[in-house]
């Protein structure tokens, strides 16, 4: 049994770092995985244990560089106008209410924004949250938002319904007469 199957091995490094690739962050270990797979080839061919590695590694680093150049040209934010920000980008200055006042040391709270609550702390200087309070949210950190209480918020903001029209409207109907 003097076969070679060094090209075994190398496949099956290469599939388990491809599978590795679906959990984790970051599109490396796919490139890793591809390089094995170049070098599982390599084996095939005869090429010797040395050259599979430089094989594996030529290939491995070069598809990382390319790919890492690909994304930054092709996907950053740079190209994007400065007024267009999306998800967690578009977070800081809209208005969210507290809906769990502070507490503990680090005055942990919770404010309702863009339909969901998020747990939200007072920014540096500000006191701490109280239920039903309007604030404005300064900076978002992991799954945290940090919060200032709104001084004033624009007129159509604050403007409320006439109470005749906002029972008129829960009717259906209209309060002419």
């Amino acid at each position: 049994m003097g076969e070679n199957f060094t090209w075994i091995l190398w496949t099956i490094l290469g599939v388990l770092l491809i599978i590795a690739e679906i959990f984790t962050p970051g599109f490396v270990l796919l490139w890793f995985g591809v390089g094995a797979l170049a070098a599982a080839l390599a084996s095939i061919i005869g090429l010797g244990l040395g050259l599979q590695f430089l094989v594996f590694i030529t290939l491995s680093v070069a598809l990382t560089a390319l790919s890492r150049t690909i994304f930054v040209n092709y996907f950053s934010k740079e190209g994007e106008p400065a007024g267009r920000k999306f998800g967690a980008d578009s977070m800081p200055g809209q208005v969210g209410t507290v809906v769990t006042s502070s507490r503990g040391a680090m005055q942990e709270g919770a404010v309702k924004a863009f339909g969901s609550v998020w747990t939200a702390y007072p920014a540096e200087g500000e006191e701490p949250l109280e239920a039903g309070e309007r604030v404005v949210i300064e900076r978002l950190e992991g799954a945290s938002i940090y919060v200032r209480r709104v001084s004033s918020l624009p007129e159509w903001r604050t403007r409320e319904l006439p109470e005749e029209k906002k029972a008129g409207e829960l009717e259906g109907g209209t309060t002419e007469g």
